[in-house]
């Protein structure tokens, strides 16, 4: 299985094929049609991810000593966004996705890219996921 790191590689290298943002969100647009989508009956409250204009559900479950996460949402641009970082993090260990870094969000541009609230999500979508992890390595412990 890749690394994390080589997944964000790849990611990377990805995004610098586009010359344009424009090129560059209809990518992440389709990204997001691929997404794992969480089971409808998940979309609750609780997975709910705080702190995003769009709606945005996440679950996660541990198998294998390896967390899966499942997502959903309302708005294209942020099922993008979400399925950037699961594809990075999905079906990794729980220390593995708490250790990883974020750089190759920066890389790509997509900070700079947001408007302030959605990036405002981003950094909580980034945190929710790392929260899972670390209840699923406190499992493990």
């Amino acid at each position: 299985m890749a690394t994390i790191q080589d997944i964000q590689e790849e990611i990377v290298d990805e995004f610098a094929m586009f010359d344009d943002w424009m090129q560059r969100y209809e990518y992440m647009i389709d990204l997001g049609k691929n997404l794992p989508l969480i089971d409808e009956t998940q979309k609750t409250e609780d997975k709910l991810i705080k702190g995003c204009q769009s709606k945005v559900w996440v679950d996660a479950q541990l198998d294998n000593e390896k967390v899966h996460f499942t997502a959903d949402s309302d708005a294209i641009i942020t099922k993008g966004i979400i399925a950037i970082l699961i594809r990075a993090w999905s079906g990794q260990k729980p220390q593995d996705i708490i250790a990883a870094n974020t750089d190759f969000i920066d890389q790509i541009g997509l900070k700079e890219h947001l408007s302030p609230t959605r990036a405002n999500g981003l950094v909580s979508m980034i945190k929710q996921l790392k929260m899972y992890a670390v209840a699923y390595q406190s499992q493990l412990n």
